[in-house]
């Protein structure tokens, strides 16, 4: 058993997001995201086969969808469902904006239109 802590190597970097992975298996990815003013590209969707929970851990942000726009601060979180289009719109310019990030995946078996069975992996914190 590893202990982690993620306000722990918190660099400034300018130029890029900085991603650092706390776990990972074929199920699910745990991620700290490190922002100082990023956004996405102009342009740029994320469209991900995975759902993506996320929370500020510090900072703030802007998440863009296609008709709408979520701000989120410190404290508030957000769960992306797959293949939902999103963006970076804004990320904070004069602190850092911290995330703990989920991708997990869900499997939903369908054998027939008449017949289906569902599989969800649940996620407690």
């Amino acid at each position: 058993m590893e202990k982690y802590n993620v306000f722990e190597e918190l660099p400034v970097n300018k130029n890029e997001e900085l991603f650092f992975e706390i776990f990972k298996n074929e199920k699910i990815k745990i991620e700290k995201i490190v922002s100082n003013g990023q956004t996405s590209p102009d342009n740029f969707w994320y469209e991900q086969k995975e759902n993506e929970f996320v929370l500020v851990l510090e900072g703030f942000a802007i998440v863009e969808f296609e008709d709408f726009e979520i701000e989120l601060k410190k404290g508030d979180c957000l769960n992306i469902k797959a293949m939902q289009k999103h963006r970076v719109k804004f990320t904070s310019l004069n602190e850092t904006t911290v995330w703990f990030a989920v991708l997990y995946w869900v499997l939903h078996i369908n054998f027939s239109k008449k017949y289906a069975i569902g599989i969800t992996v649940r996620i407690k914190f």
